[in-house]
């Protein structure tokens, strides 16, 4: 079982940045898949973007491309969800997940783990 807590978010301004992370507590975190989820209000979770466990392959959703970089630390047991530009419709709830078998490119509710959010407000 790993447990992931996010931090970071906040209420910021549009057009300007914002780092989230997920720590991770267990070792085992650097042989998954990690990804981050946004949710709005109101909606669906959905995916944003993700990372193979070694970190060379890659995934965003095509409302964050070019905007955001997922990355990830393993020896520190953590990732992170590198924002930019950010957007009012970016507003919402973002989840760090864990996916045991290294996939990238499966829907949210096939990730194995998942913390419990961090807000992000974008005022315009």
């Amino acid at each position: 079982q790993v447990e992931l807590v996010e931090s970071g978010g906040g209420f910021v301004s549009a057009g300007t940045s914002l780092t989230l992370s997920c720590a991770a507590s267990e070792d085992t975190f650097s042989r998954y898949a990690v990804g981050w989820f946004h949710q709005a209000p109101g909606k669906e979770r959905e995916f944003v973007a993700t990372l193979s466990y070694s970190g060379r392959a890659s995934l965003y959703a095509d409302f964050v491309k070019g905007r955001f970089t997922i990355t990830r630390d393993n020896a520190r047991k953590m990732a992170f969800l590198h924002m930019n530009n950010l957007k009012p419709e970016d507003t919402g709830v973002y989840y760090c997940a864990a996916e045991r078998f290294g996939r990238i490119n499966v829907p949210p509710n096939e990730w194995h783990y998942w913390g419990h959010g961090t807000q992000v407000t974008v005022s315009s």
